[in-house]
C-alpha cells in the first residue's frame, strides 16, 4: 500500500523505520545488506499506523477478491509469500482468523478502532468485526519471517 520509496531522506540519517530493519546510512555502498529479525522488527510490523493500514487494505483485497473463506486465505498467504500455503499452515491461519472472528464480533468498538488507524477510510461496505479479525491476520502474514526476509 505505501512504499519505502516515498520516505524522506535525509544525507546521514535514515528513517528510523528503515534502521530498524537494517538498511544502510547511505555513507558508503553496501552490495548487499545483512538479514537480521529481531524483536523490535516485528513490533514495528504489529503496531506501526503504516503497517498495520497496510495490514487492513490487504484484508480488504482479501475479503473483496474471494467469497470463501479458505480461499482469502491462501489468496492473502499466496500475495505475501508467493507461494500456496500447506495445510498446517491453513490450519493456522483458520484458528487465528475464528478467534479474532469471536474476539470482534463481541467487541465491536475495538474492532472500529483498529480499522480506522491511518490516513486512508476502511471500506465501508465490509462489515467492521470481519474486517478487523481479517486485518490481525493479515498482519500476521505480513509479519512472518519468511516475508520480512526474502532470499
Amino acid at each position: 500500500y505505501r512504499r519505502g520509496m516515498y520516505t524522506f531522506w535525509k544525507r546521514t540519517v535514515p528513517p528510523p523505520t528503515m534502521v530498524t530493519f537494517d538498511a544502510s546510512s547511505r555513507e558508503i555502498c553496501v552490495l548487499s545488506r545483512s538479514r537480521t529479525n529481531t524483536p523490535l522488527q516485528a513490533l514495528a510490523l504489529l503496531n506501526e499506523v503504516s503497517y498495520v493500514e497496510a495490514a487492513r487494505n490487504l484484508a480488504q483485497q482479501m475479503m473483496k477478491r474471494e467469497s470463501d473463506e479458505g480461499d482469502r486465505l491462501r489468496w492473502g498467504w499466496r500475495q505475501v509469500t508467493s507461494r500456496q500455503p500447506t495445510d498446517y499452515e491453513m490450519s493456522i491461519l483458520s484458528k487465528s482468523l475464528q478467534r479474532s472472528l469471536e474476539r470482534y464480533s463481541k467487541d465491536q468498538q475495538a474492532a472500529i478502532e483498529l480499522i480506522a488507524f491511518g490516513e486512508s477510510i476502511a471500506d465501508e461496505s465490509l462489515k467492521p468485526h470481519q474486517l478487523a479479525a481479517y486485518t490481525v491476520i493479515a498482519s500476521m502474514l505480513l509479519n512472518l519471517d519468511e516475508v520480512i526476509n526474502r532470499e
